[in-house]
């Protein structure tokens, strides 16, 4: 009976700790688990006892790999410079949106010059009185109608060397788990959307990356957006300027020759109105313009002042955004959404090149994947 306790005890074990789903960094044992396994296995073919088994048969890292990621962790800084937040760049306008459909005056309670249809209609104003609104044409409406827009704090960063670790965004508040593969740990703090991480090491489970951004701090790659240095295209020459948009990790980086000097968030096109991939330069470059589209439809959409504008494929824009705040997912009609602070950044940094034409390299470094976990899918 004692012999057939150990056995189970022995099945428990190795079931719960070989599964790929729980595996995790150990330590020094776990690099002869194998070995201690096919002994215990040997002994009790033999029909001795055996104790416990405590160690894992697939733990990904090396003890010594992990004591080296935590070594790191506590000298390492990364060569970067997060661009400052410019009140009178992100705050130049008063942005303000337009909910419903609305009927515009020449003057408050005066003669109705236009109408608005309900959509996704964005505005900046001149000055608020007695319930009226004045948009930046001259023109109002009624204060009901008009609600702030949900302009973003969020700024690249410049860098300023290599990178010794790749670097990540979090793009949604969420706490980390303390293995790859594991739960939220509700021990531990939320790391809060936007913040910039070092990622000191990668674990794959169940077809996911796993980040370790911390002491025991695991995120999954769906938490974040990591910055992937992409080759120099083809067509580019050597100390040409170009951006580097890339379509999975909903990131952007700005290059000098082969080295990245600027690196940020956007939000690209849906799946209806994918943003193409492709290498461009651009064109058309405008400090504010008004954007429209989808007239009659229920998606219609009309912008004013979309700021630090940059065409580069027709219609298609690198620009400014003051109307969302949800970088790191697509989120247009295919323009290259930025916030504020970063596409004016851009917009300045790309001035250097002859005719501020600067060249835009749109490509994907992965595939989307429908089987999402429940948490991780984003309604528009």
């Amino acid at each position: 009976m004692k012999r057939l306790l150990a056995f189970g005890l022995l099945v428990i074990t190795l079931t719960t700790l070989i599964s790929p789903t729980y595996a995790f960094p150990g330590g020094r044992d776990d690099e002869k688990c194998d070995e201690l396994v096919a002994q215990s296995l040997a002994a009790l073919e033999a029909g001795q006892e055996i104790g416990d088994i405590n160690c894992l048969t697939a733990p990904g890292l090396s003890a010594i790999e992990l004591r080296a990621a935590n070594a790191a962790m506590q000298t390492y800084a990364p060569p970067v410079q997060q661009v400052a937040i410019q009140d009178d760049i992100l705050f130049q306008r008063r942005y303000r949106r337009i909910v419903g459909d609305v009927l515009v005056y020449d003057a408050p309670g005066g003669n109705v010059v236009q109408s608005i249809t309900k959509g996704y209609n964005f505005v900046s104003i001149r000055q608020v009185t007695d319930g009226w609104v004045q948009m930046s044409n001259g023109q109002w409406v009624s204060s009901e109608h008009v609600q702030d827009a949900q302009v973003s704090a969020l700024s690249g960063i410049e860098i300023t060397g290599d990178l010794t670790y790749p670097v990540a965004w979090m793009v949604r508040t969420a706490r980390p788990s303390s293995f790859p593969g594991g739960p939220e740990d509700t021990n531990l703090d939320r790391i809060q959307q936007y913040t910039l991480l070092t990622i000191y090491a990668t674990e794959v489970v169940d077809g996911w990356e796993w980040y370790l951004v911390g002491p025991g701090l695991w995120l999954q790659q769906t938490r974040v957006a990591k910055l992937k240095p992409v080759q120099r295209p083809a067509d580019v020459g050597p100390t040409e300027l170009w951006v580097a948009i890339d379509l999975f990790e909903q990131t952007a980086v700005a290059y000098e020759g082969d080295r990245m000097v600027f690196a940020t968030l956007i939000s690209s096109g849906l799946p209806q109105w994918s943003t193409n991939e492709g290498l461009f330069k651009m064109g058309v470059r405008a400090v504010s313009t008004p954007m429209t589209g989808a007239s009659g439809q229920a998606d219609f959409y009309f912008i004013e002042n979309v700021p630090w504008v940059m065409y580069f494929d027709n219609d298609i824009a690198l620009h400014g955004t003051y109307w969302h705040d949800a970088f790191g997912y697509r989120q247009s009609h295919g323009c290259v959404n930025l916030s504020i602070m970063d596409s004016w950044w851009i917009y300045r940094w790309s001035e250097k090149a002859p005719n501020g034409a600067a060249w835009v390299y749109v490509y994907s470094s992965g595939e989307y994947r429908n089987d999402l976990p429940a948490w991780a899918r984003r309604s528009r």
